[in-house]
């Protein structure tokens, strides 16, 4: 069929069915446009923790909280928006959060608590909403275009939001756009209890008095290097040309100035809820070099790791695998705190290794599984952990993210773990070449 048949023939459809139940300033909108605009809302539980803290126990409300490590070097993962009027913030350490909030009232955290409250509101939304994204354990994003011609998208999000709370008792915010960008700063911008559309066409307006740092992914480095130029608000970045951004920073300099301009054509992809991570190597030669297999478990471990928080997820289930040359195979598993970290992980499977192999006869096969994973963030993990710690995985993954995977490694896993990265499968967990040289 001829296009112009076509579009005119789908034209003429939605103005003999839909136009009658549309605004006069609407009824001219053109099949294109009805194609191609998008409507997105993005949903964001607010001080999430704390929430389900306060649900817990309805007498914290009102009070200033902070979730996190409870010793003077842990780490804030979490605070009531009372806390934040003291400056208190996330990723903070705890003592300088005490300081400036002495009455705070610290909780080390409930991982499985705030799981399965997570899981409560992906259910809900689940059932209601056609196309969703879980972004994190607290962070949604549906995609209801063609909705809001017909039905009202903005008052059936407003109707999904008021049912969340109802059911869950947690509150949440929520705002609608053309796109994930726009939608998800609009969130944070008019959070708690934010319910917000942007209009088609007023994304510049919307983000152009902003400063830089509430664009997603600008980091401190990217907002100081921006700032040293004179370059605050989005305004001034979408001013700035293209050709600059790139020079200054690569590829990331497009996505820049794309994000100035309110442009993000990423799509909702549909949620599913990965079970486990694993990996296993199958060796080419049978060995008993006890040495060469820890190194070779720990350079799976910084695989898997690396993996999960690239996800944005914990584990607090950890099982070690391993098959004896004679075809028999065995495992041990054990149920730790929620964490991403590598240093945490790495104990707990030497340890497993070392109870699992006590027959001394060749192995051909190793294998780590990550299992219970819930979404969550790298600083959701770090209850104990210190800043220092956070500072130096968050490093350790740019490093990976800009130059592979293979350029950050540990010395003991100099002379496999670019073969293991490279070669073995993470879900299959084949090798194909000997890892044992």
């Amino acid at each position: 069929m001829n296009s112009c048949l076509c579009g005119g023939f789908f034209q003429g459809l939605i103005n003999y069915f839909i136009a009658p139940y549309l605004s006069q300033n609407t009824k001219n909108i053109s099949i294109i446009a009805l194609m191609s605009e998008r409507t997105i809302i993005h949903m964001d539980l607010d001080a999430f923790f704390v929430a389900v803290e306060c649900k817990k126990k309805p007498e914290l409300k009102g009070l200033p909280l902070i979730v996190g490590g409870s010793s003077r070097r842990g780490v804030v993962a979490a605070c009531s928006y009372e806390a934040r009027k003291f400056g208190v913030h996330s990723a903070m350490p705890m003592y300088l959060a005490l300081q400036l909030c002495p009455d705070a009232k610290v909780i080390s955290g409930d991982m499985e608590a705030y799981s399965q409250n997570s899981h409560l509101v992906t259910e809900i939304i689940a059932d209601r909403a056609p196309l969703f994204e879980k972004a994190s354990i607290d962070e949604f994003y549906i995609d209801a275009t063609g909705m809001d011609r017909f039905f009202g998208t903005f008052k059936w999000s407003v109707e999904l939001r008021k049912k969340i709370i109802k059911e869950s008792g947690l509150p949440i915010s929520m705002a609608l756009s053309v796109n994930k960008l726009v939608s998800k700063v609009a969130t944070a911008e008019f959070k708690p209890n934010a319910e917000k559309q942007i209009p088609a066409g007023e994304e510049k307006d919307f983000l152009g008095p902003l400063s830089i740092e509430k664009i997603p992914m600008v980091g401190k480095q990217t907002a100081s290097f921006l700032y040293d130029m004179g370059v605050r608000t989005v305004a001034t970045l979408r001013d700035m040309p293209v050709k600059f951004l790139t020079s200054a920073f690569g590829k990331n300099g497009i996505s820049l100035w794309n994000k100035a301009h309110g442009i993000d054509d990423s799509p909702v992809v549909s949620y599913t809820e990965q079970k486990s991570i694993s990996t296993e190597s199958t060796f080419d030669t049978d060995t008993i070099d006890v040495k060469r297999l820890k190194s070779i478990l720990i350079a799976m471990v910084e695989k898997v790791a690396f993996q999960l928080r690239e996800q944005k997820k914990l584990t607090s289930c950890v099982t070690v695998k391993i098959r004896y040359s004679n075809f028999d195979t065995e495992t041990k598993q054990i149920h730790i705190s929620y964490t991403s970290s590598d240093h945490i992980i790495l104990r707990v499977v030497q340890e497993l290794f070392d109870k699992l192999y006590n027959r001394r006869m060749l192995i051909r096969l190793v294998g780590v599984r990550l299992s219970n994973l819930v979404h969550g963030s790298q600083q959701i993990s770090l209850f104990d952990d210190t800043e220092e710690d956070i500072n130096l995985y968050e490093a350790m993954d740019f490093i990976k993210h800009k130059h592979g995977t293979d350029k950050l490694i540990r010395a003991t896993t100099l002379d496999v773990n670019k073969r293991v990265r490279m070669e073995m499968n993470l879900f299959k967990g084949k090798v194909s070449k000997n890892l044992l040289g």
